[in-house]
């Protein structure tokens, strides 16, 4: 082998070492952590149950795992037949043939650098069960959490007023960063999405599946599909994101930090922005990772400090009522965190009901700051 050919190898193998060390910026990249095992396979269930992943649509995305039966199992179950690539769990979503749509999102670390350059990549498998394969499935990164009450194909929605009286949405096509380039047909095996791409700055959500309509998904009719499914299902398994090299030649600033939590004074109190709950009642829901995983760090780097979780409402329904649910929702943190491993002599919870409002009860905006949860430090 001629010394050019061996500098060639050397310089593969230490690329992919290097990109093998880096971090992943993605919790939970091959959904192993979850909160229970899968029961059912629910055409309009909600994904709550996967450590750090949700669904942003009324669209089902499903979970299948070694430890479930049936419906849900690894690695034949009701929607097909897979081995996981890594571990012992995949989640599964239609990206379809027709306008059915379904996706995966969550949060990442923290949010992408200015003029970086980042790698996505995630790996999918086809149902021997679809009717179809289609080519377009891809990654789409913003700076907000976007949702959609619907079950088509999630887009952007803005409202645009026409004259005084008539105001009128429009709804415009998301262009996720990275997409499949070929169709992705295959069933026995894994195949790999990824793409490069430079971030604008401030993208913090992933969202993963078909973002074009059933005209332009390159859709590709196969023999040896069951066609027992309506549309084109697939299996998703090992997502990363990773930060390559800065694309800008000038010094990149880094956003302004807020205070670290080891300044937080005793008897000093901070709002969990981003803790929510499923409708009138204290189920977690997974779009709270985030922050939950920020208080564990936070109570893990700090091991003697004593918290109060305060849980509060807005103003609707009785005071019995809201001072039992906010109670409860405190509860369902402190639980969570003591299920990580947080000693559980730390964690205080109280519910305040609607005593103590922060903002105006009178709109929906100041309804939505009063549903909240606090920490107050009781020591350090």
């Amino acid at each position: 082998m001629n010394r050019s050919c061996i500098i060639l190898l050397l310089s593969l193998a230490l690329g992919k070492m290097a990109w093998s060390q880096a971090e992943n910026l993605v919790f939970n990249p091959s959904f192993e952590d979850y909160l229970e095992c899968p029961r059912k396979i629910d055409a309009k269930g909600v994904l709550t149950i996967v450590e750090a992943w949700y669904q942003p649509t009324a669209g089902s995305a499903d979970y299948f795992n070694l430890c479930a039966s049936r419906e849900c199992a690894v690695p034949k179950n009701k929607l097909g037949y897979q081995l996981p690539r890594t571990g012992a769990a995949y989640c599964g979503i239609y990206c379809s043939k027709n306008d059915y749509r379904e996706y995966l999102q969550t949060q990442l670390k923290r949010p992408l650098k200015a003029g970086y350059r980042y790698r996505v990549e995630f790996h999918v498998s086809l149902s021997e069960n679809s009717t179809a394969a289609v080519s377009t499935i891809g990654a789409l990164f913003t700076k907000e959490r976007i949702e959609d009450s619907g079950r088509a194909i999630l887009m952007r929605k803005s409202t645009q007023q026409t004259n005084s009286l008539v105001n009128q949405t429009i709804s415009t096509y998301y262009t996720p960063q990275a997409v499949s380039s070929q169709p992705l047909t295959d069933t026995a095996h894994w195949m790999e999405v990824s793409g490069e791409f430079v971030a604008n700055g401030g993208e913090e959500f992933m969202t993963i599946g078909n973002f074009y309509d059933a005209a332009h998904s390159t859709i590709t009719e196969m023999d040896g599909l069951t066609q027992i499914l309506s549309g084109s299902y697939y299996y998703i398994d090992d997502v990363s994101v990773i930060e390559l090299e800065s694309g800008q030649t000038e010094e990149v600033k880094e956003p302004e930090k807020n205070s670290s939590p080891e300044e937080l004074a005793v008897g000093s109190t901070v709002v969990l922005h981003d803790i929510y709950f499923q409708f009138d009642r204290s189920v977690i829901l997974q779009q709270s990772y985030k922050e939950l995983s920020d208080l564990f760090n936070l109570l893990q780097n700090n091991p003697r400090m004593k918290i109060e979780i305060g849980g509060h409402t807005d103003d609707k329904g009785s005071t019995e009522y809201n001072r039992k649910l906010s109670e409860n929702r405190a509860k369902a943190v402190a639980d969570y965190l003591t299920a990580k491993g947080i000693d559980a002599k730390r964690l205080n919870y109280r519910g305040y009901g609607k005593e103590r409002p922060i903002a105006d009860n009178s709109t929906e905006e100041g309804r939505a700051k009063n549903r909240r949860v606090e920490i107050k430090v009781l020591s350090k």
